[in-house]
C-alpha cells in the first residue's frame, strides 16, 4: 500500500529493490516478502532522521569544519567549546561525543574480555581478540558517515547510535 514516486530505487517502507522489477509491478511491491538483499538492508540501516531543514544555512556553511572535527575522537571538545552558539556544530558535536563514548566503552569491554580469555588460553584469546577487533571497523564506518554528513552540510543521525542525545 505504500505510494512510490517515479525514479525511486528502493521502497521507502520495506527497502525492496525496485530497479529489477517492471514498472507495472511497482504497485504490488509492498505486498511482496521482505528483500534479503544486503545492500537494501544497509540502505535501510542508514535511513535515519535528517533534520537539516531545521538549521540556518549560514550556520551550516560557517561551521562545517567544526562538524568534521566533532567526529575525530577527543577533538570533539573543539566544537563544544569553540562554537557553543552554533546549532549545527552542537548537533555534530553530540553525534561525535556519542560515537567517542561508544568507542571507549567498547575498548574497555574488549580489554576485559581479552584479559580473561588470554588468561584461559592464548589461542582462544587471540582468536576472540581478532573477532572483537573487527567491531572497530564499524566505528570507522560511523566516523566516515558522520564526516560526510558534516561536509555535505547535513544534520543526519548516525545509524544505531545517532538517537542518543548528550548535548542540548
Amino acid at each position: 500500500g505504500t505510494q512510490i514516486e517515479e525514479g525511486v530505487k528502493f521502497c521507502p517502507s520495506c527497502g525492496t529493490d525496485l530497479s529489477a522489477q517492471p514498472e507495472t509491478n511497482q504497485q504490488n511491491t509492498a505486498q511482496q516478502a521482505p528483500q534479503t538483499d544486503f545492500t537494501a538492508k544497509v540502505a535501510a540501516l542508514n535511513n535515519t532522521a535528517d533534520t537539516t531543514a531545521d538549521f540556518d544555512k549560514a550556520d551550516i556553511e560557517q561551521n562545517k569544519v567544526m562538524g568534521i572535527l566533532a567526529y575525530l575522537s577527543w577533538l570533539v571538545l573543539i566544537p563544544i567549546f569553540a562554537a557553543p552558539n552554533s546549532k549545527f556544530a552542537r548537533y555534530h558535536a553530540n553525534q561525535g561525543l556519542v560515537l567517542a563514548i561508544a568507542e571507549i566503552a567498547w575498548w574497555i569491554v574488549t580489554a576485559i574480555l581479552n584479559a580473561i580469555l588470554y588468561a584461559i588460553s592464548w589461542r582462544l584469546g587471540s582468536i576472540v581478540s581478532t573477532l572483537l577487533g573487527l567491531v572497530n571497523l564499524g566505528f570507522l564506518v560511523l566516523l566516515v558517515i558522520g564526516i560526510m554528513n558534516a561536509v555535505n552540510g547535513r544534520a543526519k543521525e548516525l545509524p544505531i547510535i545517532g538517537k542518543f542525545k548528550i548535548l542540548k
